[in-house]
């Protein structure tokens, strides 16, 4: 079963009442500020309340790779990021984040709260949602031409709509950077795709049709 937040199936009391005994802190972040450098270091679970923020990582020539897009209830930290030492995440809009130390979450409790439970079984799911979702992207990059890679991310996001048609969840920009390929040549393809009758766009929305 899919799970959407950290806390699914803890009453809103059980939670507060958690988020007291572990001490967690919440923090705010105006769009474009970087809400942690290093994430491989952070010995923190980061957990988007509102708004939302890119995972990044940068290369040696400064060039900027998108990882994934967090969005509310979306969670990161250590645990969620066996990619390297040189990711960040970064806010995309202002946001609201919630910090808890990785050790309250994993060490057992002394008293045996089921809700304690509830929410290691959470993170579990999380984490098992997560690698799904970079076997996914991996699947993506690992096409040999941009036509290619569009077509695989179009078809991932296309999957959960009837009507095959979904909206980017990332600005043109954001996503040639997520794809790992140059945005004006992404946007030639774009319309190759659209003059193919293969796609239907308006803005960030998209309908495919065949391919």
């Amino acid at each position: 079963m899919e799970v959407k937040s950290i806390f699914e199936g803890i009453s809103d009391e059980d939670v507060n009442r958690m988020l007291k005994c572990f001490e967690a802190r919440k923090m705010t972040f105006k769009k474009d500020r970087t809400i942690v450098t290093n994430i491989i270091n952070v010995k923190m679970i980061g957990i988007i309340l509102s708004g939302s923020a890119n995972m990044v990582r940068y290369d040696y020539n400064g060039n900027r790779n998108i990882i994934e897009k967090l969005e509310e209830n979306s969670v990161f930290g250590e645990v969620f990021s066996r990619l390297g030492s040189d990711i960040s995440v970064v806010a995309t809009s202002d946001c609201e984040v919630l910090f808890i130390e990785y050790e309250h979450i994993i060490k057992r409790c002394k008293k045996g709260c089921s809700y304690h439970s509830m929410l290691t079984d959470n993170v579990l799911k999380l984490l098992s949602q997560k690698i799904v979702y970079l076997n996914e992207r991996l699947e993506v990059l690992s096409k040999r031409t941009i036509r290619d890679k569009l077509l695989s991310y179009f078809e991932l996001l296309a999957s959960s709509s009837p009507k095959r048609t979904f909206t980017i969840p990332f600005s043109y920009t954001d996503l040639a950077d997520y794809l790992s390929v140059d945005r004006s040549a992404m946007m030639r393809e774009i319309k190759n795709l659209k003059d193919d009758l293969v796609i239907k766009t308006n803005g960030r929305r998209i309908t495919l049709i065949s391919y």
